[in-house]
C-alpha cells in the first residue's frame, strides 16, 4: 500500500474503515431525511403508521444481530445463555439497555411529527443543537472536559440557530412533493375500508358536535393551535428530539463501554438493546385504540408505499452504522460526521424540494458551520480522557484476537494504528 511518508495514521486499515463508516452513516443519514419526506402524502402526511417502520426496522435489525450473535458464540464456543437473563444481576444488566431503547424509541416517533413541519434543509440545520446538548451531557454524563473556546463556540452556534429561526418564521414551512408522491403498494381488504369510513365518520361526527356545542372554546383552540404553527411547532419538536438523541447516545456509549461489556460482542449487546426497541414500539401499536384497529383491520403495511419500505431498510441500516459509531469511537465523531448530513440534504432542497433560502439563511448558516468547525478544531488535551481512550485502544486490539466470531469487519475497526502499521511493513 502506497502512503503519503508524512501522515502514516491516513494510511492504516483502522483509519480506512473508520472513514468508510462515517461516509455509510452520512449516506443511511442523508436518504433517511429524503425518504421521510418522500413517503409522505399530498397533504404532507403519513397514510401509514409511523411506529410501523420504526417497529419492522427494529424487528430487522434484531434479527441480524441474533443471527450475528449465535455465530459469535458458537465460534467462541460459549454457551448460548449470553443472549438471556439467567440470573437476577444478569436480568438487572439486561434491563439497561431498556433506557436507550426507550429513548431512542421517542427520538424515531418525533422525526416523523418534525418533517410535517419543517422542510429537510430547515430540519436538518436546527438540529445541530444536538452538537450543544450532546456537549453538556458529555460534561455531566462522561464527565468530558470542555475549554472556553469550545463553550464560546457551543453559545456563538446556539444563538445563530436561534437567529435562523426567529427570522424563518412561518415561511419554512413543510411543503409537498407531490410530484415523487408513491401510491400504497397493497390494496386494503373490504374490512379495512369499512374500518377506516366508519373511523371517518365518528371523527367527522364528533368535529361537529364539538363545533356546535363549543363554538367560541373551539375558535379559541383554533387560533392557539395557528398561534403555535407560527412558533414553530416543529422547532420545538427537533429541541425535544435533540436531547433525546443525545440522551440515549450517551447512555448508550456509557454501558457500551463499562466494566466487562468493553469485551462483550456488540452484536449480543445490541441483540438486548433491539429486543426492548421492538417491544416498545410494538406496544405503541397495541395501547392505542386508533392504531391498534388500523393494524387488526388493515394489517401492518396498510398505506404504506415503496419509499416508506426503503425507510425501513436505511433505518435499519442507520441505526447499525451508529452502534458501530458509539462502540468503537464516540458520540462526538457520530455527531460531527452528521453535519456532513446538513451540507447534503440543503444542497438537494434547493432542487427537489422548492427550497428558497432567504438572505438571512447565507449569511447565519456559514456561522453555525464555522461554529462547529471552531469546536471540533479546539479539543483540550485532556490527560485523563488520552489515558482511557489509549486503554480503549489496547483492549480492543486484543478483544480483535480473542472474538473473531464478529467478522473481519469488527476486527479491522478495532485494530490499533500500530498494528496496521506494523502489518503493512511486513
Amino acid at each position: 500500500m502506497v502512503c503519503c511518508p508524512r501522515c502514516p495514521r491516513l494510511c492504516s486499515r483502522s483509519s480506512a474503515y473508520t472513514l468508510l463508516l462515517g461516509l455509510c452513516f452520512v449516506t443511511l443519514g442523508t436518504s433517511r431525511i429524503l425518504l421521510l419526506k418522500f413517503s409522505a402524502n399530498a397533504d404532507s402526511q403519513y397514510d401509514f403508521l409511523p411506529a410501523s417502520v420504526n417497529l419492522l426496522a427494529e424487528a430487522l435489525k434484531l434479527l441480524f444481530c441474533l443471527v450475528m450473535s449465535v455465530r459469535v458464540i458458537i465460534r467462541e464456543g460459549r454457551s448460548f445463555r449470553s443472549l438471556g437473563s439467567t440470573s437476577s444481576s444478569s436480568l438487572l444488566n439486561s434491563l439497561k439497555w431498556s433506557v436507550p431503547a426507550f429513548l431512542y424509541f421517542v427520538d424515531n416517533i418525533i422525526i416523523f411529527y418534525v418533517m410535517t413541519y419543517l422542510q429537510p434543509a430547515m430540519a436538518v440545520l436546527f438540529s445541530n443543537v444536538v452538537i450543544l446538548t450532546t456537549a453538556v451531557l458529555f460534561r455531566i454524563v462522561l464527565k468530558r472536559r470542555l475549554s472556553w473556546v469550545q463553550w464560546a463556540a457551543l453559545v456563538i452556534l446556539f444563538l445563530a440557530i436561534v437567529s435562523l429561526t426567529t427570522g424563518s418564521g412561518s415561511k419554512q414551512n413543510s411543503i409537498v412533493v407531490s410530484s415523487l408522491h408513491s401510491n400504497p403498494l397493497f390494496t386494503p381488504s373490504n374490512s379495512c375500508l369499512l374500518y377506516t369510513q366508519l373511523l371517518d365518520q365518528m371523527k367527522n361526527s364528533s368535529a361537529s358536535a364539538l363545533w356546535t356545542s363549543s363554538l367560541p372554546g373551539q375558535a379559541w383552540k383554533d387560533r392557539m393551535l395557528e398561534k403555535l404553527r407560527y412558533l414553530g411547532v416543529g422547532h420545538i419538536l427537533i429541541l425535544l428530539q435533540c436531547f433525546v438523541s443525545s440522551m440515549a447516545n450517551i447512555y448508550n456509549e456509557k454501558i457500551l463501554k463499562e466494566g466487562e461489556q468493553l469485551t462483550e460482542s456488540i452484536f449480543i449487546q445490541n441483540s438486548k438493546l433491539y429486543a426492548f426497541g421492538v417491544v416498545f414500539n410494538g406496544f405503541t401499536l397495541g395501547v392505542g385504540s386508533e392504531a391498534r384497529g388500523r393494524t387488526l383491520h388493515c394489517g401492518l403495511l396498510y398505506g404504506h408505499n415503496i419509499f416508506s419500505l426503503g425507510l425501513v431498510l436505511v433505518t435499519a441500516a442507520l441505526g447499525l452504522s451508529v452502534a458501530f459509531i458509539l462502540k468503537f469511537r464516540d458520540n462526538m465523531f457520530h455527531v460531527l460526521t452528521g453535519q456532513i448530513t446538513t451540507v447534503l440534504v440543503t444542497a438537494i432542497s434547493l432542487f427537489f424540494f422548492n427550497f428558497h433560502p432567504s438572505l438571512d439563511f447565507f449569511l447565519q448558516t456559514p456561522m453555525v458551520l464555522l461554529a462547529i468547525f471552531i469546536y471540533n478544531a479546539s479539543r483540550p488535551k485532556d490527560l485523563e480522557y488520552s489515558l482511557q481512550q489509549e486503554k480503549l485502544r489496547v483492549i480492543n486490539g486484543e478483544v480483535s484476537e480473542r472474538s473473531r466470531g464478529d467478522g473481519e469487519e469488527l476486527e479491522l475497526l478495532t485494530r490499533t494504528d500500530t498494528d496496521s502499521e506494523s502489518e503493512e511493513s511486513l
